[in-house]
């Protein structure tokens, strides 16, 4: 026998959705941290909580006048600071930044730009070399695969590794 339940009881269940759990819609995120290699969730989530701070920022931006020079000099600083980081391939418009995935992040951290200078056959195997202390960026040795590496250091490439 199961008891009848109260008025305020009967709303709540009314907006709730006992099939379609927030849990269950996180395979982007889940192959993400996979392709990645990424081994703490919460550096995803910091990317993705940047990500939308930088959009609701282009949002903000294009709220002001086109001929504002303050829109003009604010967004030229986000730009040439997202190019900087490695963020955006060009500093040209706000469109570049409006959209910016999480994935852009990932994308510039240490163990994948190993990969893609060839420095490393897997991203597994990248991870390890950074955990281990066996790689270098300018001159210190880093044991954070999370390390964001800006654009400047992979031009010159003072990514060694021992």
């Amino acid at each position: 026998m199961v008891r009848q339940l109260k008025h305020h009881e009967q709303r709540l269940l009314k907006k709730t959705d006992f099939l379609a759990w927030k849990q269950d819609a996180n395979l982007r995120e889940v192959r993400l941290l996979r392709r990645y290699h990424i081994q703490d969730r919460e550096d995803y989530v910091r990317y993705n909580r940047v990500a939308g701070m930088v959009t609701a920022l282009v949002a903000k931006l294009r709220q002001l006048p086109p001929e504002s020079a303050r829109r003009a000099q604010l967004s030229q600083l986000l730009l040439d600071k997202l190019f900087r980081i490695g963020l955006i391939d060009a500093a040209s418009s706000l469109a570049k930044a409006e959209h910016l995935p999480a994935s852009a992040f990932c994308r510039r951290r240490l163990p994948v730009v190993l990969v893609r200078l060839r420095m490393a056959q897997t991203m597994r195997e990248a991870v390890a070399f950074v955990e281990r202390g066996d790689v270098r960026v300018g001159p210190e040795t880093v044991t954070d695969p999370a390390l964001l590496v800006p654009r400047a250091h992979r031009d010159r490439s003072h990514s060694r590794v021992r």
